[in-house]
């Protein structure tokens, strides 16, 4: 089957398995007037892009069959408006409530991202506690990396995506709510901003230095 052919069968059955949560390849096969062999392609070629997963089931005698349904990374493929009414609720509180108001709830949100991604970290050494904040971070959509510090103490995190970019455009202030969750998020650190996306180049960076920086983790490298 050609590449034109194959682009409208692909956005069919994503979204048929969008409406019907799941189904099998022979029900998706009837629905789209294409032999089950050719939507068997499909959803293994849409399976190695991570947007479809199957699951057996036994329904009688006979080998089992599998029941195809979305992944989380598929069901992002369609259209997300949650930034558009995440701006829109902004835009609305901060024309209803005082400056300060709205600063204490992006604050108080912050302290809540910051006990969770501590509770997730744990109390390994800071290398390995900014790995799985990258792990984390990239998981939100802010495809992140981590690098030494270009002063040899510490580590930067680097995010080329930011999830909240739109947001970040028209209001500013949600930027500091990040460096303020990085540091709460280390509170045993020193957390400065090294490079910022809004006012040049291609990605945000935080460096995460220990405060004490004599101690062995202020080494990239150094792991216990």
């Amino acid at each position: 089957m050609g590449a034109s052919a194959q682009a409208p069968t692909r956005e069919a059955t994503l979204t048929l398995l969008l409406r019907q949560g799941e189904i099998s390849a022979a029900d998706l096969a009837s629905e789209l007037g294409i032999s089950v062999q050719a939507m068997r392609r499909h959803l293994r070629t849409l399976e190695d892009e991570g947007l479809v997963e199957a699951s057996p089931i036994t329904a009688g005698p006979g080998r089992p069959s599998n029941q195809w349904r979305l992944t989380q990374q598929g069901h992002q493929h369609f259209p997300d408006g949650s930034d558009t009414f995440a701006l829109n609720l902004l835009e609305s509180m901060a024309k209803s409530l005082p400056p300060e108001t709205l600063a204490t709830l992006l604050d108080r949100q912050a302290h809540e991202k910051a006990h969770h991604y501590r509770h997730q970290l744990g109390d390994g050494p800071l290398e390995q506690r900014i790995r799985r904040l990258v792990s984390l971070r990239s998981h939100e959509g802010y495809v992140s990396e981590m690098v030494p510090a270009e002063n040899g103490h510490g580590w930067c995190i680097n995010e080329f995506h930011c999830s909240v970019q739109r947001i970040a455009e028209e209001f500013p202030t949600v930027c500091d709510q990040e460096l303020r969750l990085i540091r709460m998020t280390f509170p045993d650190c020193q957390v400065e901003r090294v490079h910022w996306r809004l006012e040049s180049g291609h990605s945000c960076g935080f460096q995460i230095s220990p405060s004490s920086t004599t101690s062995n983790e202020s080494k990239p490298g150094f792991s216990t």
